[in-house]
């Protein structure tokens, strides 16, 4: 035990989200969650959405594994998803605005099912699931990720400790100079290692962080701001983004989709930082599917814990202006 020297950052501790250390597994990323989570279940092949990042089919593919893919329609229903006994799925909860109850039904026709709740920290797990949780889309840390299922610590103690602090100083820079320019380009070494990195174990320095959360204030700030977004923008949204919510479900962005192209330049010109996600889709599906639609419109409008009634209202007025 180290004693003496210099003063470190000091959090508190005892306030992790998902504790314990059976059926759990803490580890670097989300996409090797998920390939964790489906070498758990010990199945042939997987079968992703063909809306979904790219980086989680690129790690699957390094490793290896068979993948299968299938539709979604407008509400985010599977239309071609048949897998077979020996076969996984991965059903997303996508932007967060879908309940437990939602993904129980979803998952209910298969055997072998990983719900991606990595845009739904806060859902609780479902059983006879495994459940995938990114932590850094929900509280400020470099990197990490929960498996939560069966048997999810199985082969924890083959993988390498992940060290993130090398690549987290954009944390701190961000403080100081805001997300563009130093911040940004640290940014980007992080996200270079966490592109390149293997499944691995959880660093500490995320998990300290996380062990020193205030979860309460997370999910009370984002509920809150869904609810003025969906007041002040629900009339213009082209999907019925609390179509499957409920009391309990707490949202990563509030997902709008106006059909204009102009829309994220002139948000990001007024300096909201927001961005069209897995655009490579469009350039891979064709006009008429459900995925280039929304991949080339939908706008993930930013709602965290960081802002307030004022800032959403400010931002929901340059959309409507």
């Amino acid at each position: 035990m180290e004693m003496g020297s210099f003063l470190e950052l000091q959090f508190q501790s005892g306030m992790e989200y998902y504790k314990g250390e059976v059926n759990i597994a803490r580890l670097n990323t989300g996409r090797a969650a998920i390939w964790h989570a489906f070498r758990v279940l010990g199945c042939t092949c997987i079968w992703l959405p063909y809306y979904q990042c790219d980086s989680v089919r690129e790690f699957l593919t390094r490793k290896n594994v068979k993948l299968k893919f299938y539709h979604i329609n407008k509400n985010f229903n599977p239309t071609d998803l048949k897998p077979t006994d020996n076969e996984a799925v991965l059903l997303v909860n996508y932007y967060g605005v879908m309940s437990t109850n939602r993904m129980k039904s979803l998952a209910k026709p298969y055997k072998n099912v990983i719900i991606d709740n990595s845009q739904a920290f806060f859902n609780v797990p479902i059983d006879n699931c495994m459940n995938i949780y990114s932590c850094r889309k929900f509280v400020g840390v470099p990197d990490g990720a929960y498996v939560i299922g069966k048997g999810a610590e199985s082969y924890v103690n083959e993988y390498e400790q992940c060290y993130s602090s090398d690549t987290s100083l954009f944390m701190l820079q961000r403080i100081e100079y805001g997300c563009e320019g130093k911040a940004y380009q640290s940014r980007q070494i992080n996200e270079h290692r966490i592109d390149t990195e293997d499944c691995m174990k959880m660093s500490k320095l995320t998990r300290t962080i996380l062990d020193g959360t205030d979860y309460a204030y997370i999910k009370d700030k984002r509920i809150q701001n869904f609810a003025i977004a969906q007041e002040l923008l629900g009339g213009l949204n082209r999907i019925n983004a609390s179509e499957y919510y409920d009391a309990k479900t707490v949202p990563m962005v509030y997902p709008l989709l106006i059909e204009d192209d102009g829309l994220l330049e002139k948000l990001q010109t007024a300096k909201h930082f927001q961005g069209h996600w897995w655009s490579y889709i469009c350039k891979e599906m064709p006009e008429n599917c459900v995925e280039h639609w929304i991949s080339r419109f939908m706008i993930p409008i930013t709602i965290d814990q960081r802002y307030g009634k004022n800032e959403i209202h400010s931002l929901c007025e340059i959309i409507k202006g």
